[in-house]
C-alpha cells in the first residue's frame, strides 16, 4: 500500500518522457546520493521524487538490486514498449494505457486503485472518498492512515484527470496553464464548482481504441488454459481491474467495444442460449495486442512520397 508517495504533485506533461529519457542513461539518477537529479531532470528536489514515484506508478520502471547490491532503475516490458511506439506520449491510445497501469497498482498507487475498483459513488465531495477508503483501508490493511494524507492523495487524482481550468477558472492565467497528462482523458468531471461535488465520467466517443480494451481484457484472463478464452462479459464489466472499471464504462459503451472488436475478426460475442461471453479468437498476450495497436496507428499515416 502506498499513500501520498508524489509528493502533492500529479503528473506533469513531459515528465514521464523526461524520467525514461535519463533512467536509460543513468539508471542510478533516483537512488544514487551522489547524483543530482534536480540539476540533469532541471526541476526540484520534490519534483525529482515526484517523478521517480509516477514512473514506478505507472509500471513505466522498476526498481531492482544490481550486482553491487545497489538500488537501481530500470524500464519495465511495458515502459520499453511506450519507449519503442510513443516515447512523447502523445496518442490516447497511450494515456490510457497509463491510467491503466496506474488505476490496478494497488500497491504503488492505492487511491487511485481505489477510486476505480472500489469506490462505488458515482457523485462524491472530497470528504465521501476520504471516509469511504479510510474505512477500506483499516479493513484491509488493520491500520490507521492519516486523513490528511487521504485529502492529498483525493486533490491530486482530481487535477489527474481533470484540467485545472475547469476546477478553479478564477485561478487560472493563461500563460502558466501546467495539467496532468492523463487530464484529457476526462473520467472526472466537476457537477458543482460551488460545492466541490464531482462525478466519474465515461470516456469521450472515439477517444477509446477498441484495441486498448482488448489488450486490458488479454491482461486479465488465466493464459494457462488450453481452449480459446472465453470470458463472461459481466466479469469485464464489473472485475476489480478489468476493462468496465478501470474505464468507467457501463454496458451499452462495453457492448460497443466488443462488437467493433468483433467486427475486426479479434473475438465474438455470444449472446444466445442464455450465455453473455465473448469468445477470444487467440490466446492474446498483452504486449501483442499493445503492439497491434501502434501498429493501426502506423497504417493511418498518410504516405506523401
Amino acid at each position: 500500500m502506498k499513500i501520498r508517495g508524489h509528493e502533492s504533485f500529479f503528473i506533469r506533461k513531459g515528465w514521464l518522457y523526461k524520467g525514461l529519457k535519463y533512467v536509460q542513461q543513468q539508471n542510478d539518477l533516483f537512488t544514487n546520493k551522489n547524483i543530482k537529479g534536480t540539476d540533469i531532470l532541471g526541476v526540484g528536489n520534490n519534483m525529482v521524487k515526484s517523478i521517480r514515484y509516477w514512473l514506478k506508478a505507472t509500471r513505466l520502471t522498476k526498481e531492482v538490486k544490481n550486482e553491487k547490491h545497489k538500488y537501481v532503475q530500470q524500464l519495465t516490458d511495458f515502459g520499453k514498449l511506450i519507449w519503442k511506439y510513443d516515447k512523447y506520449m502523445e496518442e490516447m491510445g497511450t494515456l490510457w494505457l497509463l491510467h491503466y497501469q496506474l488505476a490496478q497498482n494497488y500497491d504503488n498507487a492505492t487511491s487511485w486503485y481505489y477510486f476505480f475498483n472500489e469506490f462505488e459513488m458515482i457523485e462524491f465531495e472530497k470528504k465521501d472518498f476520504i471516509s469511504s477508503i479510510d474505512k477500506f483501508i483499516q479493513m484491509k490493511e488493520k491500520k490507521n492512515t492519516s486523513l490528511k494524507s487521504l485529502g492529498s492523495d483525493f486533490d491530486v487524482l482530481i487535477n489527474t484527470y481533470m484540467p485545472r481550468a475547469k476546477i478553479h477558472p478564477e485561478k487560472m492565467d493563461p500563460e502558466n496553464n501546467i495539467d496532468s497528462v492523463l487530464g484529457a482523458l476526462n473520467l472526472v468531471k466537476i457537477i458543482n464548482r460551488k460545492e466541490k461535488v464531482y462525478a466519474k465520467n465515461a470516456p469521450q466517443k472515439d477517444t477509446l481504441n477498441p484495441l486498448i480494451v482488448l489488450a486490458i481484457i488479454a491482461d486479465s484472463y488465466d493464459k494457462n488454459v488450453q481452449k480459446m478464452p472465453e470470458i463472461k462479459i459481466d466479469k469485464i464489466l464489473n472485475d476489480k481491474g478489468n476493462a468496465g472499471k478501470i474505464f468507467n464504462l457501463d454496458l451499452i459503451q462495453l457492448l460497443n467495444i466488443l462488437y467493433d472488436l468483433q467486427r475486426m475478426e479479434l473475438l465474438k460475442v455470444i449472446r444466445t442460449a442464455g450465455l453473455d461471453i465473448v469468445r477470444l479468437s487467440k490466446n492474446y498476450q498483452f504486449s501483442d495486442i499493445v503492439e497491434m495497436y501502434y501498429k493501426s496507428l502506423e497504417s493511418t499515416i498518410p504516405n506523401y512520397e
